[in-house]
């Protein structure tokens, strides 16, 4: 029988991408999708939460109610997952992202928050709500800067580099410099 992609039998490889292959792929995946799905941890246990979400370079952050049950969560604890993936057609189009990092809650009067509203399409929310597009934003923003990514990819068999790749952010204060995957 024929197999239509070949590349996908045994053995998998095992390379790892360049560091910046690897920036370009995540940040293609980050910026071609806006659902997710965010993982939190709670007194009842673990909470899943589809989302929709906007990046700003390994930056992906949304809006939320204060009181909604992600938010508690986040409060308790704001260690998260996210979860970004591509639809999926077949095993060659497997192409998604797991974030891990802490979640950080900016309101309104946030100094930072600026920063992050400038990608943040808010128009957007603001007309699905009937909200006036003069108005400024007034919504709590929730932003995640990733501290590590697990990269999924099974095309990248093709050029003989391993489906699964690590990314973990550079330390602090020391640009230009990469963390091996």
């Amino acid at each position: 029988m024929p197999l239509t992609n070949p590349w996908l039998s045994e053995p998998a490889p095992a390379h790892r991408l360049p560091r910046q292959r690897l920036d370009e792929r995540i940040l293609n995946l980050l910026s071609s999708q806006n659902m997710c799905v965010l993982a939190t941890a709670g007194p009842e246990g673990p909470l899943a939460t589809p989302v929709r979400y906007y990046s700003l370079d390994f930056a992906v952050m949304f809006t939320a109610a204060p009181r909604s049950p992600k938010l508690r969560n986040i409060a308790a604890d704001p260690r998260v997952s996210v979860g970004i993936f591509a639809p999926l057609v077949g095993r060659a189009s497997s192409r998604g992202a797991q974030l891990f990092g802490e979640a950080r809650v900016l309101p309104p009067e946030h100094p930072g928050r600026d920063h992050y509203w400038d990608a943040f399409r808010w128009e957007n929310e603001h007309a699905e709500r009937g909200r006036s597009l003069a108005e400024p934003p007034s919504d709590t923003l929730v932003v995640i800067e990733p501290s590590r990514i697990v990269y999924t990819e099974h095309w990248l068999r093709r050029d003989g580099f391993a489906a699964r790749q690590f990314w973990k952010r550079p330390p602090l204060g020391k640009p230009g410099e990469e963390t091996a995957n």
